[in-house]
């Protein structure tokens, strides 16, 4: 039997006469990441328990007082989800790159506080340009990380403090000077929200765009430089979510009658990297669900109404550092049961002609020391007694004579 037949499984291999498991990941490069596909199973199962409780919470809110879900109510409601959304997925779009943002929180009260100075010019005036700052501050920021090429929430740390220095030069709560109103298109701003954080999960959910949006998450050295294209989302990825969380202040401050409190804004940091957690998302980078964000989101936004119907009094720290410890649970549940599969690929071993690599590559399925020989082996000669040799013999023998 010779080598095509030895230890070949033609049932699972291409025409080609390689693999299917060496094509479908040849273009997998080992420096980005174990290589197969991720298993997003666990993160929809997980999907699931959120929305059974959102369910369950949505129907104790409902029998404690039926009005928080009616009208006016359920629009404010809405827009603290759309508010708290945006600033989830801040926190997520930073995470699912590997280069998560600290700085989401001051950002949003920031622009809170500049909207409520501000609102009377109207909306474009007033809002443009804080998101156009917030957009300069993070390519500032994406500059600092992926050229220095240093820890993301180390850089978004100190421009978080940057910005508590900006806010601290307020000294008294801000009255919103704006008569822009969220709630009355609180549905279309829900949907929007919603439309945008699903369509995010089902593109993440793509295996080429799963493995390029988590180009950055370090795979061995950390200090490591990922490449310019990691370079490049990573980067992205910090400007988009400054303008994500700076949309986010607009929305509280705009749905909140009361005035806007200059607060140094880290728990609102702590809340939504909680949430972007508690969705599903890996602290490490990369993996992330679907719908998670809505719902955990909603599951949130529904708790902090609950609360004070139940005569709770939990500030935003106490809530975001719950979330964020859920959160940090469903991460380890993520990354131990949504890696590929283990054994689900063959290892590729080079082949070579003896001296020289060829670069192409195939499974070795048994050892060479237990094929089949092609030939018997033939058995050891027997040595010859030369004496017992006929030639030296030319008459009988006398001792084997009868007449002895």
């Amino acid at each position: 039997m010779g080598y095509e037949e030895a230890g070949r499984d033609r049932s699972t291999e291409p025409s080609s006469g390689v693999p299917a498991a060496v094509l479908e990941n040849v273009f997998d490069d080992p420096t980005h990441g174990e290589p197969g596909r991720d298993r997003i199973g666990v993160q929809l199962g997980w999907e699931f328990v959120l929305l059974a409780g959102l369910a369950a919470l949505g129907w104790l809110l409902w029998r404690e007082d039926q009005a928080a879900l009616r009208a006016d109510n359920l629009r404010t409601l809405l827009v603290d989800a759309v508010g708290l959304g945006l600033l989830a997925l801040a926190a997520g779009l930073s995470l699912r790159t590997a280069a998560p943002n600290l700085a989401i929180g001051p950002v949003a009260v920031a622009t809170a506080l500049h909207y409520a100075e501000q609102g009377d010019r109207g909306l474009p005036a007033s809002v443009g340009p804080a998101v156009a700052v917030a957009a300069l501050g993070g390519l500032a920021l994406a500059l600092v990380v992926v050229v220095l090429h240093v820890p993301a929430w180390a850089a978004s740390l100190a421009g978080a403090a940057g910005v508590v220095v900006f806010i601290e030069r307020r000294s008294a709560p801000v009255l919103v000077q704006g008569d822009y109103d969220p709630g009355r298109s609180a549905g279309y701003l829900f949907a929007g929200f919603a439309a945008v954080a699903v369509l995010s999960g089902l593109f993440g959910a793509i295996r080429a765009i799963r493995r390029l949006v988590g180009r950055y998450r370090p795979v061995a050295d950390p200090a490591r430089r990922r490449g310019a294209v990691a370079a490049v989302v990573a980067g992205a990825a910090l400007v988009g979510s400054t303008v994500f969380a700076a949309l986010a202040g607009v929305l509280i401050a705009a749905n909140d009658p009361g005035p806007v409190a200059p607060t140094s804004g880290l728990d609102w940091t702590v809340l939504g990297i909680g949430v972007a957690l508690l969705a599903g998302t890996s602290a490490y980078g990369r993996r992330g669900g679907v719908f998670g964000v809505v719902l955990a989101v909603s599951l949130v936004t529904v708790f902090q109404a609950y609360a004070p119907e139940r005569g709770w009094t939990l500030s935003t720290w106490a809530v975001g550092g719950a979330v964020l410890g859920a959160g940090l649970l469903v991460t380890r549940l993520v990354e131990t049961f949504g890696r590929p599969r283990p054994g689900s690929t063959e290892k590729p071993e080079p082949v070579t002609d003896g001296t020289i690599s060829t670069g192409w590559t195939m499974p070795q399925s048994q050892s060479v020391d237990n094929w089949p020989p092609t030939l018997p082996t033939p058995a050891a000669p027997q040595p010859v007694d030369p004496w017992r040799d006929p030639r030296w013999e030319d008459s009988p023998r006398r001792w084997d004579v009868d007449e002895r």
